[in-house]
């Protein structure tokens, strides 16, 4: 199973995710798959072409279909790009990001009338203390979910100015010192134009499934970027047990429902579950960067919840 799909459809190359893997293997896939299509005529170029697929702003799917959009840009006139962060809710929008001819002004937006969900959205919020393992626990999930064949691509928002965006979970891997140095570059205040800009994600946010990272503290910010969450997970040491019955109260407050109340002990020995029902309860152990933990049935058991 490769770990990067493409195929034509019309004038539109749908793009999608594979088996996972780490960053590299995913752009050779793409480019091996790109210059298939090339060579076997499915890519024969023309005035315009639409790339559909998981393109955020950051992270490792935008670096796909970038360089994607780079090696035909010769081949069409102009090409647009969807990136679901700035969408109309339950509609697709794209990004003319080549163009040659007047017609199609780079960076100007083209509002499709295409239905882009035929399903609820489903925005899922991890919250809890610093160093909990929230940034483990999200990338397990979203390696757990590509492994599920048909499941929808699950977008990251990560909602808090903490520097560790969809990039850095792959990097960290790599070089733990070049990540560290980039989160610390990239961290900034939490301020009430960061908190209004993350809400606007979450709003237009037209992907079926969205994981959303907040800040470790329950803060007027949250409170503005929340009123979209549709289920929430509290995952929390030792050090943010004392805030568990308040990060409750904050959801109670938004009638969001919470699905899963999990402890962290990164020295612990078990993975161990509690209950599934009504409340999905249990310990996590180890949870690290340089773990991968898709595999977990803690993981499973969670995304079974969603």
């Amino acid at each position: 199973m490769a770990t990067y799909h493409l195929n034509i459809e019309s004038n539109v190359l749908k793009v999608r995710f594979g088996k996972p893997t780490n960053g590299d293997q995913v752009i050779k896939d793409a480019v091996v798959g790109l210059e298939k299509m090339v060579v076997l005529g499915g890519l024969s170029g023309g005035k315009f072409l639409k790339i559909d697929g998981p393109a955020s702003v950051d992270g490792l799917a935008s670096v796909a279909v970038y360089l994607i959009a780079h090696n035909i840009s010769q081949l069409y006139a102009a090409l647009a790009i969807f990136d679901s962060k700035i969408d109309r809710p339950g509609y697709k929008t794209l990004i003319i990001a080549v163009s040659q001819i007047p017609a199609y002004k780079t960076g100007k937006l083209i509002e499709t009338d295409e239905p882009h969900k035929n399903k609820p959205i489903i925005n899922v919020v991890l919250c809890g203390h610093s160093q909990s393992g929230k940034l483990c626990l999200r990338e397990g999930s979203k390696q757990a979910i590509f492994s599920i064949e048909g499941a929808p691509y699950p977008d990251m928002i990560t909602a808090c100015p903490n520097g560790e965006n969809a990039w850095f979970s792959d990097s960290v891997r790599r070089d733990y010192n070049l990540a560290t140095l980039l989160k610390d570059e990239y961290k900034a205040k939490f301020t009430p134009e960061f908190a209004q800009k993350a809400a606007t994600w979450v709003w237009c946010a037209s992907t079926l499934l969205n994981i959303i990272d907040i800040s470790r503290k329950i803060t007027q910010e949250n409170r503005v970027i929340m009123p979209e969450g549709t289920h929430a997970v509290i995952l929390a040491g030792d050090r943010g047990k004392d805030e568990v019955a308040l990060w409750g109260d904050f959801w109670r407050d938004w009638n969001t429902p919470i699905i899963a109340n999990l402890d962290s002990d990164y020295h612990g020995k078990d993975n161990k579950i509690v209950t599934k029902s009504p409340l999905f309860t249990g310990t996590f152990n180890y949870l690290a960067l340089s773990e991968h933990i898709s595999s977990r049935p803690m993981v499973q058991v969670l995304l079974g919840l969603v």
